[in-house]
């Protein structure tokens, strides 16, 4: 299991898919909006939007990610980067922790964690058997052919990244 701030992440896979642009980018950018007009709660649990800092400007950014899993047990909300260590929103997250999750109306300070090999595995096969078109769609965007095998589930954990976030308490670090 990882442990919190720049923990240890094997190699990326390829992602051979570029960033979106133009209008797939609005598109994809429109969730953020929503939260800035406090209307975050109709995306219901599915998605958060999570603040943190540029790392190269120290800018406030504003990044609406799909939620994976939530594991009560834990109290963690699981994310994935379909862009593998080349998305910023990961970037920024590993020189600096977020510095607030929101879920519908509900905000957090939070502790992340960055999952291993072994977790990205465990939580890709689960998101799979629930989700299999979207696993499908995410594979093909990234060149990773998505069936459900075993291999095609490993080869996917290595192509993404996903960070687990959950609510500090009262005194506890961050990072």
């Amino acid at each position: 299991m990882s442990s919190p701030g720049n923990s240890a992440i094997p190699a990326a896979g390829p992602v051979t898919r570029p960033r979106p642009t133009g209008l797939v980018r609005f598109a994809a950018r429109l969730p953020v909006l929503l939260y800035r007009l406090r209307l975050g709660r109709l995306l219901g649990r599915r998605f958060i939007l999570v603040r943190h800092r540029g790392r190269k400007t120290g800018k406030l950014r504003h990044t609406v990610l799909e939620v994976v899993r939530v594991d009560s047990e834990r109290r963690e909300i699981m994310v994935v980067s379909a862009w593998g260590e080349r998305a910023e929103w990961f970037r920024n997250l590993m020189h600096q922790p977020a510095i607030e999750v929101q879920t519908g109306r509900d905000r957090f300070q939070p502790l992340q964690r960055f999952l291993d090999f072994d977790e990205r595995v465990i939580e890709l096969d689960r998101y799979a058997r629930e989700h299999p078109a979207a696993a499908r769609t995410i594979g093909r965007w990234l060149g990773v052919p998505f069936d459900g095998s075993a291999e095609a589930t490993a080869a996917l954990a290595r192509a993404v990244r996903m960070v687990a976030f959950r609510p500090a308490d009262p005194g506890e670090g961050r990072g």
